[in-house]
């Protein structure tokens, strides 16, 4: 068995263009899964805020939660590592 972290993904650019995303003010509002939970690939790990949207980021592995790496209320930025999976 292998471990996968996941990390913050690029912000769309409509997240640019609202300008909460270049300000740092994009924060984890929500953590949706909890240490030894069982993922599907697309199952949701957390949900960001930037003040003006609310998204879920999915994972793109399967695999059981084994570490994460951020709590609600955390600020942050693209490529910050949010949770490590160990995957098959």
């Amino acid at each position: 068995m292998s471990t996968r972290t996941i990390h913050m993904p690029k912000y769309p650019e409509c997240w640019d263009s609202c300008g909460s995303c270049a300000s740092g003010k994009v924060f984890i509002l929500e953590i949706l899964v909890k240490g030894g939970d069982w993922l599907e690939r697309d199952d949701n790990l957390l949900t960001l805020e930037t003040g003006k949207i609310a998204l879920d980021i999915p994972t793109p592995h399967a695999g059981q939660v084994v570490a994460i790496h951020v709590t609600a209320g955390d600020t942050v930025d693209e490529g910050a590592p949010l949770v490590t999976l160990a995957t098959s």
